[in-house]
């Protein structure tokens, strides 16, 4: 999301929307309560005041509301014509001529500027988990409103809220595996399951342990160690051929390979728990138990 935010800022903001168009679909638009036609008539001739995040949600915010607040879902994306805004893998896995398609396929509204070259933007989504929504407020104030508003703070957007004192107060007030508690986006936004994988490898903190048992020296690593995760990771616009080699990301895709249990470069074996449907990677050597565990883990 981080990765889109820095595209919308470098070639969208500022500029003004000459043509918008959208097509009405049910689960995109209509699932959170608008539809294309509405999309289309927000935008046509609106400029464009600033683009952001928080978590997984990212918006743009327009010289007259309603704004636009977007989520990707699983297969969401967001393309500008002769720019790569995707990573390199992405693109590894397409044919030169879909590349240079525009509209790309699976298009849900697409913009282009008044620009002599025009800026042209377009909102993908295959699969059609992702949500584009309208939100009529003041455009400096779009966090305090539905849907940011129940959402946690972002831990690089936020460093100010959140802060180890927090995630203290979050983590000894609850009695939930540690894992469940860093992916739900009222508490933190923006964690997903790498993210939370990675933390608790980096903070060496096992995923299944409830969180109302850790020490402050744990809870203080944790902290330390999501800070770090989610900075890089932005840092790098997402992009995970820039991730450390020493990350849990770069090894952790082997589960059900049975030639070979994947491994850190250091050796340590790693291992897939998974409880009620959640599967988390984990090295069991590194990541011990220190209090206690959800009961009926399966571990793979």
């Amino acid at each position: 999301v981080a990765r889109i935010v820095h595209f919308l800022n470098k070639r969208l903001v500022g500029k003004t929307i000459a043509k918008a168009s959208a097509i009405d679909d049910s689960n995109v638009f209509g699932k959170v309560g608008t539809s294309g036609k509405e999309v289309e008539e927000a935008l046509k001739g609106r400029t464009v005041i600033s683009a952001g995040n928080q978590g997984k949600y990212f918006w743009i915010t327009l010289d007259k509301p309603p704004h636009l607040v977007m989520h990707f879902g699983m297969t969401g994306w967001v393309h500008i014509n002769g720019e790569k805004t995707a990573y390199t893998n992405y693109y590894k896995k397409m044919k030169e001529s879909d590349i240079a398609q525009w509209p790309p396929k699976f298009w849900k509204f697409q913009i282009s500027t008044t620009d002599k070259e025009p800026v042209e933007v377009a909102f993908t989504d295959a699969r059609r988990f992702g949500r584009v929504r309208l939100v009529d407020c003041p455009g400096d104030s779009i966090r305090k409103y539905s849907p940011l508003v129940e959402n946690g703070p972002d831990p690089v957007v936020d460093k100010d809220i959140f802060t180890e004192e927090y995630l203290r107060g979050k983590i000894q007030s609850r009695h939930v595996p540690i894992k469940a508690l860093l992916l739900d986006q009222t508490v933190i936004s923006g964690i997903g399951n790498w993210v939370a994988d990675e933390t608790l490898y980096q903070s060496k903190i096992h995923p299944e342990q409830y969180s109302d048992t850790f020490s402050g020296k744990e809870i203080a690593r944790l902290h330390e160690a999501i800070r770090y995760v989610c900075q890089l990771a932005v840092d790098k616009l997402g992009d995970s051929n820039e991730f450390p080699e020493h990350w849990l990301f770069n090894h952790r895709w082997g589960k059900g390979d049975k030639s070979s249990a994947p491994k850190l470069p250091n050796g340590e074996k790693l291992a897939f728990i998974t409880v009620g449907g959640r599967t988390s990677c984990y090295a069991p050597g590194v990541q011990k138990k220190t209090g206690a565990v959800v009961a009926g883990a399966k571990t793979e």
